[in-house]
């Protein structure tokens, strides 16, 4: 009876032992809405563990980072990576349109004709041909090799959309057609998980350190003490100053009082700390604006959803510019409406096809209706011509020219199945195009155009590759392909 009962009571704690992790788990992970479900509290490393040096130290845990720190451990060198928020994921976990690349293996799969020069000359057009054309040449001819990596680590990009600015789907989702950040965060946070790579949250860099001109390690706030950890080489990842509402205001008047979709720890701490060794700084002011952002919750609303065939009308209920072209100059047009916001319109079938328009529900940004009288009643506009715009559209589709806005991309799918939806949008500031001057090595650089030894840098917080403006999908790309020649690059200068 006893051995029953000492069985019992083994079985119950274990339970409550169990319940009680979980529980943590669930009031930790909920203190962020970008926590990411592969990223568990339990998977992120003890600040008791932390040493006093490593080969690589990592500064930031978004796509760029976690990139870097699998590409780096994969070339043999010791790593360790420091994300100052509760969790991993950054600005990445907020991506939902994709990741551009050109002539890879799924486009020639689905039958998707596309060359590396078109998609150059299209991302340099977007960019207004600004953009660094030595580092818009590496990144896309490294495109495809980047999507065939990540499917090598599990994170397959095998379903094709387009965005603003291109002529042809080069824009990779999972495979469901779900958003790309969670699911990319999730397969980069395992593989770092698997590779048995520490990664700190709640660890703030406050300083870069610096010896004889070379990067030597990080003074991070950690564990409720502040520490000097040296290293080899330095790869800031910290994205770009989106967050930064004064910084952006300051360089960008124009912007003052606009929304932001930037997670808070956009707020361009790694750009202050490269300055403060003599790193260069290009197009600072270049700062986007995402023409499809709900405002009162500062959501995003992802470009796919145009890319598969929605439509944007205004307060008259009628179209007013080309959905897909470049972000800037849709943004534009909706500024210049009277209203200054105009609504995104889905049907039914397009809600199968990007899966984003369920969260956006459930967070109850969309009006849903049975018919398009009863969707223009609800948003308040004239029901005669919401209904005009959505038959000389689904006629466009039909006949595949848009006579009136010149569009192309998009168009293979009506908008012909109830019920039907409307999202209200207006642009909010949404990536900062400038910061730390970089080389194809993905080397910090100074003002003399020369490499600061050790110190490395890749995605948002870097500039030059996007120009005076970005193309949608073009920062998912952006940070992979260049957070692995970050970690690969600085894994070989470790070594030697």
């Amino acid at each position: 009876m006893k051995k029953k009962l000492s069985i019992l009571f083994t079985v119950l704690t274990l339970i409550v032992s169990l319940f009680s992790g979980l529980v943590v788990r669930a009031e930790e992970s909920s203190s962020s809405e970008d926590a990411v479900s592969g990223a568990s509290v339990g998977e992120y490393t003890d600040p008791s563990t932390l040493a006093e040096s490593y080969d690589i130290v990592i500064i930031g845990a978004g796509g760029g980072g976690l990139a870097a720190a699998i590409a780096a451990k994969d070339a043999g060198a010791n790593v360790a990576i420091f994300e100052k928020m509760p969790v991993a994921g950054g600005n990445t976990m907020k991506s939902s349109a994709g990741m551009n690349a050109s002539e890879t293996k799924f486009q020639k799969e689905q039958g998707i004709e596309d060359k590396n020069d078109d998609f150059f000359a299209e991302t340099l057009k977007g960019g207004k041909e600004t953009n660094d054309q030595e580092l818009l040449r590496f990144f896309v001819d490294n495109s495809a090799a980047a999507i065939e990596w990540l499917d090598s680590l599990g994170i397959r990009l095998n379903n094709l959309t387009t965005t603003g600015g291109m002529s042809v789907q080069r824009t990779h989702r999972p495979e469901d057609g779900s958003a790309v950040g969670g699911y990319l965060v999730e397969g980069l946070v395992r593989n770092v998980t698997e590779r048995n790579i520490p990664l700190f949250t709640n660890a703030n860099v406050v300083e870069i350190l610096q010896n004889e001109g070379a990067a030597s390690g990080v003074k991070v706030e950690i564990g409720g003490e502040t520490k000097e950890v040296q290293a080899k080489a330095v790869i800031i990842a910290t994205g770009g100053f989106g967050a930064n509402l004064s910084m952006v205001s300051e360089l960008k008047p124009e912007l003052d009082g606009f929304v932001t979709t930037n997670q808070e720890g956009s707020t361009g701490d790694g750009i202050k700390m490269a300055q403060a060794l003599g790193a260069e700084v290009v197009d600072l002011d270049k700062i986007q604006i995402h023409p499809t952002v709900e405002q009162e919750s500062a959501y995003l609303i992802t470009e796919a959803v145009r890319g598969e065939g929605a439509i944007l009308v205004s307060q008259e209920g009628k179209r007013f510019f080309n959905e897909l072209e470049t972000r800037d100059k849709v943004s534009a047009a909706i500024i210049e409406l009277p209203e200054h916001y105009a609504y995104v319109i889905a049907d039914d079938a397009l809600k199968g096809r990007v899966k984003a328009v369920n969260k956006y529900e459930e967070k109850g940004l969309v009006v849903k209706a049975d018919t398009i009288e009863e969707l223009a009643a609800a948003l308040e506009v004239p029901a005669e011509n919401l209904t005009a715009t959505l038959e000389a559209w689904n006629a466009s589709v039909e006949a595949k020219e848009d006579a009136e806005f010149g569009r192309t991309t998009g168009m293979d799918n009506a908008l012909t199945t109830a019920p039907y939806y409307a999202i209200k949008i207006a642009p909010g500031v949404h990536h900062t195009m400038g910061g730390l001057k970089i080389n194809t090595n993905a080397q910090v650089l100074n003002a003399d155009g020369e490499p600061i030894k050790g110190l490395y840098a890749s995605g948002e917080v870097t500039g030059g590759i996007h120009g005076s403006n970005r193309i949608g999908g073009n920062a998912v790309a952006d940070i992979i392909i260049f957070g692995r020649q970050a970690g690969m690059q600085s894994a070989e200068a470790v070594k030697e």
